[in-house]
């Protein structure tokens, strides 16, 4: 845990080792809360996220905000990006709150049909409501099919975009299950995720 104690935002400038302006100094505060509050401390927390969705004839299969060409796609309240939906809840781990399903109920009919990026999108408000400096994501795609690799760049783009971080701050991989259980008879796909962020103490 690193321990700045600040009383104003001239002292996060002094106290922040990047030496930035304050209005850009996303490690001593939020770029967008508007509280300004003193902080007692940084603690640099981590969060897991899983996610799992039905493969299906007749919906489109969007992962990472990419729209990929496959006879199936996922079944979902949402656009059933499962990528996105494991970084989400890895994120909302790290800050401390409540999963995707808390924020964005299966029963609620005004949001049927949601881009997962505008989840991604909550989630990065989410963080900067703690104050939080999200460092890194990490996610791994489990399925048989397609070949994920020719759209990762493309879909840490969109994470990124959604995030408000840099390509080089998102990591996506994929594997398959080797034949075995639901992901390897093509019935469905998962994702894990995991994400690392430094998130304010506050008294």
């Amino acid at each position: 845990m690193r321990v700045f104690p600040l009383t104003s935002a001239a002292s996060a400038v002094s106290a922040c080792p990047a030496r930035k302006s304050w209005r850009r100094c996303r490690r001593c505060f939020s770029l967008r809360s508007a509280r300004f509050q003193p902080l007692t401390s940084v603690m640099i927390r981590t969060g897991i996220g899983y996610d799992v969705h039905q493969l299906v004839e007749g919906r489109p299969l969007v992962l990472g905000g990419v729209t990929i060409p496959f006879r199936l796609g996922l079944a979902g309240h949402s656009d059933a990006d499962v990528l996105a939906h494991a970084i989400a809840d890895a994120l909302l781990g790290a800050l401390g709150e409540p999963d995707i399903g808390y924020w964005f109920p299966p029963a609620d009919a005004s949001i049927e049909g949601i881009d997962s990026m505008d989840i991604l999108r909550k989630v990065r408000s989410i963080a900067d409501d703690h104050g939080a400096v999200i460092h890194n994501v990490d996610a791994t795609l489990i399925a048989e099919e397609p070949k994920i690799k020719p759209h990762i760049e493309a879909m840490k783009g969109h994470i990124a975009n959604a995030l408000s971080i840099r390509p080089s701050q998102v990591g996506v991989k994929a594997t398959t299950n080797e034949t075995m259980g639901f992901p390897g008879r093509q019935e469905g796909m998962c994702a894990m995720a995991v994400a690392c962020a430094d998130v304010p103490v506050r008294d």
